[in-house]
Parts: structure tokens; C-alpha cells; sequence
């Protein structure tokens, strides 16, 4: 592949990789926003335990196999084949596996509501495993234009019906009937706009090259899973639904950004870099390049969240949601360092090193332990902070596997984001301060917006950092592709 057309892809892809998560996510949010008037702390704290098992139960039915397709450069009908049906039967079987256990999970969280919200939300498992393959082969493709489409259709069709089902007084409900009917509709318009169709296929050979690859992952995405959750255990079942329930109205708020932008990279980067994995030195500065304008962006929009938090909350979704903001201001500093570790851990999986993958999410979550302990014998807060610990601890140790094989080291990496974290931290400084002048609200937010943005444009320009005029460029281009359109 050409180095223009590589880039002009990656642009691409990002590009609508980007429309498709801020689009997706942003109607989510906004319905959310709507939910969170209408809804108490309580109702989405039980639907934060019931995310808990949804999320593991999904990593399993994945199996790891979509990964394994997407870097396999000579995928055959036989391997997608394979691999679908395996999703299918994992799928049921974890719905019966979830159904089964719903009355010992709603004891352990004593909430006997969580059993029939269980049972029901449980379905989604089988719509997933449905449309898994159907999008691995547009990921393939690096198609975000289309599963662009299908989310902004599902999202405002989903969203709708929830609103219409808590403003008819159905509360817990009105969450569990909006992701049902998100996920159907992906599933459903995944398939409308997809030409592959599956066949009585099974080949034992395809499905053993494919898990040997993909076991890893699967492994390692469930340990991940499962440590990102256990924050939600650990609240379900030692402090208040209603804790809960703030705690996932925070990560809410980072999800727009933080894990939208990690998503982003993750989705467009693997692809994109598996097609030049055998060329050492472009796949070293394309790798450069993206950690280098990813930053860029993790760290301003991260540290601008946290410093806007409280005012934030308090206008969108009112003060009975207060908590949060504490919350959120110290899960944006875990939260900017997320697309760092997405782009080292692709790295492994486009080497085809999943073994590594597995061991670095082994080590890392033994160190995990700290912030598990934390929150169970001192509070959420601390728990909280222990994890941006973690997250820290977990720079080091990807990029020190990732440099490895690229010749890319962990110092060179942390040299080339220095300036775009100074730069952010000063900004976000600057607008954290305007919260001590004790305006309104509105007032605060509204300046610390307008400031920072226009401060933080003014040093970048005068400092002509070379990410940043990468970045301008690359927006300057999408619109003028856009209006050329």
C-alpha cells in the first residue's frame, strides 16, 4: 500500500470512525442528559450491576475470533463461517448460563429487581453475537461510514423509546427497553446493509488458527473486563445503589470523550497498521505519528473535562448528581491515558504477539489490587485515585513491551507528548481557576469554555507544534472534502 493511500485511509477511517462514536455517543448522551431528570440515581444504579455481567458475558461471546479475522490478511468464507457460528452458540449458552444465575446475583447485590431486569436484558447476548461478524467484515473493509449510518439510526430510534418509556412512569425499565431495542436495530440494519450471509460451514482447522490467535485476546479482554467492572461490583455491593448510580453518570460523561477517542484509534489503527505490518519503518512513524496527535487530544479534552466538571453536572443534569462530578474529575486523569495504551496494545496484536498482549493485562491487573483494596476499606475516592495509579504504571509497561518491537522506545514516547501535556495542563489550570470567582454556574462554564479554547489555540499556534498542524491540516481537509462532496 501507497504511503498517500494509507494515510488518505486512515484519514478516512478515523474520520468516520469519529462521526460514528461522537454521533452514536453524543444522541446517547443527550438521552441520558433526559433520563437523568426524569430517572433517580437509583434506577441506573441497577442497571450499572446488570452492565457488570452483560459486558463479561460479551467479551466471551466475541471469543477474541474478530480480532483474529481482521489481522488474518487472507480470511476466507470458511474462517467468517466459523467463527459466526461459534458466536451464536457461545451466545445462547451465556443467555441461559445469565438467566440461570439472576437470583443469586440479585441476592449478592440484595436487589430483587435484578432478577427479571436480568433475565430480560440477558437477550442482548444473543442480538451481539448476531451481528459480530457483520461488522468485523466492515471493520475489515475500514467501512465507518456505514456502521456510521446504522448507529445514528439505532441511537435516535433507541433514544426515543426510552424517553417515551420514563415519561410513562416505567422507570428501570425505560433503560433496559432503550438498549434492547439499540441492539436489535444494529443487528437488524447491520445485516440490511451487508451482502455476507452465512452457510452450514464449521471447519475445525479455521476455528484452531483463529482461537489460537484470538484465545489470547479473549483472555486478556475478559481480565480487562472484569477489572473495569469490579469498580461497579465493589459499589453495588459495599455502598449505595444510588453511589452506584452516580459513579456510572461520571464514567458516562468520560465515556463521550475519553473511551470515544480510545475506541476511535483502536478501531482505525489496527486495521490500517496490520496492512503495513511487515514494513518496519513506516509502520514506526505511522505509529509515531498517531500516538503523537492522539495525545494531543486525549490530553486537552480530558483535563478541560475535569476542570469543568461541577458547573457541567450542576447544567445538564441538575445538583442531585453532584457526586459524580468529584467522581469525574478523577477519572479524566486515568481516563487521558487510555488511547495511549489502546495504540501500544494494538501494536502487539498487529505483531501478532496476542501471548504478550495477555501477559502485560496478567501483570497489570495484579497491580490492580491496590484500588480494588482501596475501595472496599476507604472509600470510592480513593479507590478512584489508586486507579489513575494503575493506569500510569500501565504506560510503562505497554510501551516497554510495544518498543520492543518497533524501536520505539518508552522515553521517546514520553519526550513526544511532553509538550501537549504541559500545554494542557496549564489551559485546564487556568479554566479550573475561574470556578474560585464564585459566578453562576452558567457564567463559570460559559467562560471557562470560551477561555480555554481561545488559550489554548493561542499557544499552539505560537508554538507550531508539528501534531498540531498535522491535526489542523487533517480537519481542514475532512471539511473541504466534505463541501467538495
Amino acid at each position: 500500500m501507497k504511503p498517500e493511500s494509507l494515510k488518505y485511509e486512515t484519514i478516512r477511517g478515523v474520520s468516520w470512525s469519529a462521526i460514528d462514536n461522537l454521533a452514536n455517543l453524543g444522541i446517547s448522551f443527550l438521552v441520558g442528559l433526559i433520563l437523568a431528570r426524569l430517572l433517580s440515581p437509583d434506577e441506573f444504579g441497577i442497571i450499572g450491576m446488570t452492565a457488570i455481567f452483560i459486558a463479561v458475558s460479551n467479551s466471551i461471546v466475541d471469543s477474541g475470533l474478530s480480532s483474529a479475522l481482521i489481522r488474518k490478511t487472507d480470511s476466507s468464507d470458511i474462517d467468517f463461517n466459523t467463527a459466526f457460528h461459534t458466536n451464536i452458540v457461545l451466545g445462547i449458552f451465556l443467555y441461559i448460563v445469565l438467566f440461570s444465575c439472576a437470583t443469586a446475583i440479585s441476592r449478592f447485590f440484595n436487589e430483587p429487581i435484578l432478577v427479571p431486569v436480568l433475565k430480560i436484558m440477558g437477550i442482548v447476548l444473543i442480538i451481539n453475537a448476531f451481528a459480530i461478524i457483520q461488522r468485523t467484515l466492515l471493520m475489515k473493509k475500514v467501512d465507518f461510514k456505514t456502521q456510521t449510518k446504522i448507529s445514528l439510526i439505532a441511537s435516535i430510534i433507541s433514544g426515543v423509546f426510552g424517553i417515551a418509556m420514563a415519561l410513562g412512569g416505567l422507570g428501570v425499565w425505560s433503560l433496559v427497553g432503550q438498549h434492547i431495542i439499540k441492539r436489535l436495530l444494529n443487528s437488524f440494519l447491520l445485516w440490511s446493509y451487508n451482502n455476507w450471509r452465512p452457510a452450514m460451514i464449521f471447519s475445525m482447522s479455521s476455528f484452531k488458527e483463529l482461537f489460537g490467535f484470538g484465545s489470547k485476546l479473549l483472555l486478556s479482554g475478559i481480565i480487562d473486563t472484569l477489572y473495569k467492572q469490579v469498580f461497579l461490583i465493589i459499589i453495588g455491593k459495599f455502598y449505595s445503589t444510588a453511589q452506584l448510580g452516580q459513579y456510572t453518570r461520571a464514567e458516562e460523561f468520560n465515556t463521550v470523550f475519553s473511551s470515544n477517542l480510545t475506541a476511535v484509534v483502536q478501531r482505525v489503527s489496527y486495521p490500517v497498521l496490520s496492512k503495513i505490518q511487515d514494513e518496519s519503518e513506516r509502520l514506526k512513524e505511522a505509529y509515531r505519528q498517531l500516538i503523537k496527535i492522539t495525545m494531543l487530544v486525549s490530553f486537552g479534552s480530558m483535563m478541560a473535562l475535569a476542570a469543568v466538571a461541577q458547573p457541567l453536572i450542576v447544567v445538564l443534569i441538575g445538583e442531585k448528581w453532584l457526586l459524580s462530578a468529584s467522581y469525574l474529575q478523577i477519572i479524566c486523569f486515568a481516563g487521558m491515558l487510555y488511547p495511549l495504551h489502546a495504540i501500544n496494545l494494538n501494536i502487539l496484536q498487529v505483531m501478532g504477539r496476542s501471548d504478550l498482549f495477555l501477559q502485560l493485562e496478567i501483570i497489570k491487573k495484579i497491580i490492580a489490587i491496590l484500588p480494588i483494596s482501596l475501595g472496599i476499606f476507604f472509600g470510592i475516592k480513593l479507590m478512584l485515585w489508586g486507579s489513575v495509579l494503575t493506569s500510569l504504571i500501565a504506560v510503562f509497561l505497554n510501551s516497554h513491551y510495544s518498543s520492543n518491537l518497533i524501536n520505539y522506545s518508552t522515553h521517546a514516547q514520553l519526550k513526544d507528548i511532553l509538550p501537549s501535556f504541559l500545554i494542557s495542563f496549564l489551559v485546564a489550570a487556568v479554566m479550573w481557576s475561574i470556578t474560585l470567582l464564585n459566578y453562576s454556574v452558567w457564567i463559570t462554564l460559559l467562560l471557562q469554555c470560551i477561555i480555554g479554547l481561545f488559550l489554548a489555540i493561542l499557544i499552539y499556534r505560537y508554538l507550531k507544534l508539528r501534531e498540531y498542524l498535522e491535526l489542523k491540516n487533517i480537519i481542514f481537509s475532512l471539511i473541504k472534502g466534505k463541501k467538495n462532496g
